[in-house]
């Protein structure tokens, strides 16, 4: 029988919320179902297996993270935009640790796909665009943006800036600040 209120959405959005307390790696049917205080069993009417579960969290962050980053996007472009774009991903893991983490699972293809994960790229290329970026070179724009804002963001997450006087905030806004510049100034090595 299925319990009342239990729904793939509502496990889903319980997953991701538990992910930010207790860590994505340590989501689980299991530890869901303690949440919801039921057994195990009356989950799998709802989800197929612990993975399933991590993969339906990964879908949910890429999608809340690419509506938030359209909505800081509207109206803005060149260093606006890139410094808007930014922010958003910093902002969604500092907020949000285990989803952004969730967001980073390897999905097959298919399921990757038919993601936000595809919103994500499609709008790094449409703030490329005003830095006039041309194949293969936006590639590697894209590639390029993804590294540096999810490596400042995981190491300041794991306290990497906590030995320093400087604020992590003034490294940000020159990091910024110089990928921009770099973006303006592009020539093909």
């Amino acid at each position: 029988m299925v319990r009342v209120g239990l729904t793939t959405e509502r496990l889903t959005r319980a997953g991701a919320e538990l992910a930010d307390e207790v860590d994505f790696d340590q989501v689980t049917v299991s530890a869901l179902a303690r949440r919801f205080d039921v057994k195990v069993a009356s989950l799998y009417s709802h989800l197929k297996s612990s993975q399933d579960l991590k993969t339906r969290i990964a879908l949910f962050a890429l999608e809340e993270l690419a509506d938030r980053a359209a909505d800081a996007l509207a109206g803005r472009a060149g260093k606006d935009a890139l410094a808007a774009f930014a922010n958003v991903y910093r902002d969604y893991a500092r907020e949000h640790p285990g989803r952004y983490a969730a967001a980073q699972l390897r999905l097959d293809p298919e399921t990757a796909a038919a993601s936000a994960g595809v919103r994500h790229a499609q709008m790094t290329r449409a703030i490329l665009r005003g830095y006039d970026l041309t194949e293969p070179d936006q590639t590697h724009a894209v590639r390029m943006l993804g590294s540096v804002f999810h490596g400042y963001v995981s190491l300041e997450m794991a306290g990497g800036f906590g030995h320093t006087a400087v604020d992590p905030q003034d490294s940000w806004s020159w990091i910024v600040d110089s990928l921009d510049s770099l973006l303006r100034n592009w020539t093909t090595p």
